[in-house]
């Protein structure tokens, strides 16, 4: 998935999700490695989906650039 990143707070970054208009996703700092940071609220961002809920259009996000490293 693409999207925006539309929030940050201290457990990770809420996604606005291209091609998903009422789907939020969250990318939480739990899958993020030790030396990564958060992106800025604006940054373009792409990632795998690791699951939904269909019910209120929740998503959590495994970000691409968390992939990596631990």
């Amino acid at each position: 998935m693409t999207g925006e990143v539309i929030g940050r707070r201290p457990f990770g970054v809420f996604i606005s999700i291209n091609d998903f208009q009422d789907a939020i996703g969250l990318a939480e700092i739990t899958a993020m490695p030790r030396d990564a940071t958060l992106p800025l609220v604006g940054a373009v961002v792409t990632g795998e989906v690791i699951w939904h809920a269909e019910h209120n259009c929740q998503v959590k996000i495994r970000l691409a650039e968390w992939a990596t490293g631990n």
